[in-house]
């Protein structure tokens, strides 16, 4: 059988949700844990952006693309 181990971050986490007793307060958990991606993500747009790898051209040139799989 394997062994997972956590990471220290996922121990803290772990221990964190521990305490949460109410589907209230896994909701709360939810927004904040999608406000923190959420941030992360706008700020590396912001740095592709302000170093020049992503720009007004490169996103008119993805505008109507399809990257989804095709299932046939």
């Amino acid at each position: 059988m394997e062994t997972i181990t956590f990471s220290p971050a996922q121990v803290h986490v772990f221990n964190l949700v521990s305490h949460i007793k109410s589907p209230t307060g896994l909701e709360k958990l939810r927004e904040q844990l999608s406000d923190f991606y959420a941030k992360q993500i706008d700020d590396e747009m912001d740095q592709l952006w302000e170093s020049g790898q992503w720009n007004e051209k490169k996103l008119k040139e993805l505008r109507g693309s399809h990257f989804r799989t095709p299932y046939k």
